[in-house]
């Protein structure tokens, strides 16, 4: 390969936050979800065991987990909850006579297998990873790629996603606050960048903050306590459906609040942001997790430059100010290209 050739290869780099170590002076943390077809919940274990030289400890026909990382238990798992159930069932009762109903569940569940094998996705799930960790996932999708595992794009019925769950550097309301901040100001570029394809858009699985709800959070005097931060979230979003899910840190941070306004026991407290807008495209070569991570890394360096994030918030809450009076064509707007001039100055955007 020439050197010129070399130079045009997109970077795989993998960029480094502001801020890799929380306020305790602990490394930072990151679980990884990665959902994709192609490959069996067997073969992607199998895989999983080889990379991390590690055990697998438990398995079923939908659900599987490996053990003996010293960062904690990975898990492989079929995304389709009733499965799940069923595999449970069926350890269960593995020692005992089988029954007419179980009879009958097993031929539930064979229907149910059958139809749902070719469209729900095998699930990667990452224990909480040290950043410095994260080459190895880097690694971890190129020999799932190899292994034929397939992305969102290969087939219109598929609907997978990579999901970040990042460890804020610290939990004080203004850390948070800041990060949100500078989220919903990025948030238009992000979803241009993560190109979500129709399929995922359709599920509604992620849907963007309402726009009275970010003009809210990004004026320049609003920096609520804890309670009161948690409460207007609840009131605009009572839903884990939202691109940048709040509800597992708030559940983390206060259980209780959480639990009266939003009864989903999909949501599992987690002292984490919850990221769920990339796309999964594992089978195309130029994709990995620097894809999603070094774009999440932008939200992190805006929140951690208060000059910078001062300016995208004012001009931001300008505009939607003039969308909301109709001076301008909500077609004709393009605020995630003019995000750029806010982004950092060496990224290749």
């Amino acid at each position: 390969m020439s050197q010129n050739t070399a130079q045009q290869q997109p970077s795989t780099q993998l960029a480094i936050p502001p801020r890799m170590r929380t306020a305790e002076g602990e490394p930072r943390l990151v679980g990884i979800e990665i959902e994709f077809g192609g490959l069996t919940l067997e073969q992607t274990a199998i895989l999983l065991v080889d990379q991390l030289k590690a055990t697998l400890s438990n398995g079923s026909d939908y659900e599987a987990t490996i053990s003996g990382d010293p960062a904690g238990d990975w898990r492989v798992e079929l995304d389709f909850e009733l499965l799940k159930d069923f595999g449970r069932r069926n350890q269960d009762e593995a020692d005992t006579e089988p029954s007419l109903q179980s009879l009958i569940n097993n031929g539930i569940e064979q229907l149910l297998k059958l139809m749902a094998e070719p469209l729900v996705p095998v699930e990667i799930v990452s224990p909480p990873l040290p950043f410095a960790r994260l080459p190895e996932v880097q690694s971890l999708i190129t020999a799932l790629r190899e292994a034929g595992a397939l992305g969102t794009g290969e087939n219109p019925v598929f609907a997978f996603g990579l999901q970040l769950n990042p460890q804020p550097p610290a939990l004080d309301a203004r850390t948070l606050l800041s990060h949100f901040k500078a989220y919903l100001c990025l948030a238009d570029w992000l979803r241009q960048r993560a190109n979500v394809d129709l399929t995922r858009r359709l599920t509604l699985f992620a849907e963007p903050f309402p726009k009275a709800y970010v003009r809210q959070v990004i004026a320049p005097d609003y920096w609520p306590d804890q309670s009161a931060f948690i409460d207007d979230y609840l009131s605009a979003n009572p839903t884990r459906n939202r691109e940048l899910d709040l509800l597992p840190l708030f559940a983390h941070l206060d259980p209780e609040r959480v639990k009266r306004r939003v009864a989903d026991s999909r949501v599992k407290a987690r002292p984490t942001f919850h990221y769920r807008l990339p796309n999964s495209e594992i089978d195309q070569p130029d994709w990995g997790l620097h894809t999603a991570w070094n774009d999440w890394v932008e939200v992190e360096r805006l929140a951690e430059d208060p000059e910078r994030l001062s300016a995208i918030r004012g001009a931001y809450l300008e505009r939607l100010s003039q969308l909301l009076g109709g001076r301008l064509n909500p077609k004709l707007d393009d605020w995630a290209q003019e995000t750029a001039q806010w982004l950092t100055p060496t990224r290749d955007h």
